[in-house]
């Protein structure tokens, strides 16, 4: 168990920072990606990518000294958690492709792309973050290193920020189609209608 442990706390500590930056680097500069397009964009996004993924990994040693122990209590939840997820990408499939996944909409030079409204974009504007918080606490619980807590705060963070820049650039794109959007439906958690 410590070693998937271990190896869980270093997906953490190599991905979170470089999925924040990622979209950090895209929505802000929306405009700039599409006048180049999307192959220029990831010929330069993906070495800067790659490169702080190499950088955190190096780092894995002093942020991964501390570890809390394997605790049951964590890692069934954390584990509960990691089904639900599954469950919510599976749903989310439906409607996000790879090419959505990846951000090619707001790297291309094709129109404005399409508006997803339907499914459980009906009922949250960004389930796609709701999913990853959901698996990331999972992954946070079941490895139990203070990194990963720390970590998956940043996260918390870091995607908050990123869903307002994603919100600017998707008025950008829609205007009014999605400004109506936002008022219809709420940005993280769901209401509950009656049937």
């Amino acid at each position: 168990m410590q070693i998937i442990r271990y190896a869980i706390a270093v997906l953490l500590v190599t991905a979170i920072p470089a999925a924040i930056i990622y979209w950090l680097l895209i929505h802000p500069f929306a405009r700039f990606w599409r006048r180049i397009g999307a192959k220029a964009a990831y010929a330069a996004l993906l070495p800067v990518i790659a490169g702080i993924m190499a950088g955190m990994f190096l780092l894995r040693g002093r942020l991964l000294v501390d570890d809390y122990g394997t605790r049951w209590l964590l890692a069934v939840p954390g584990l509960i958690l990691l089904i639900f997820s599954g469950w919510l990408k599976i749903r989310l499939s439906r409607q996000l492709t790879t090419r959505i996944l990846i951000g090619i909409p707001e790297l291309s030079k094709e129109g404005p792309g399409k508006l997803l409204t339907e499914g459980i974009y009906a009922r949250i504007r960004h389930p796609r973050y709701g999913q990853m918080t959901i698996a990331l606490t999972g992954f946070a619980l079941i490895a139990n290193y203070p990194a990963g807590y720390w970590l998956l705060l940043c996260w918390g963070a870091g995607i908050y920020l990123v869903t307002l820049l994603e919100e600017r650039e998707l008025t950008e794109r829609f205007g009014d189609a999605y400004r109506d959007y936002c008022r219809r439906v709420p940005r993280f958690v769901p209401r509950w209608r009656k049937s």
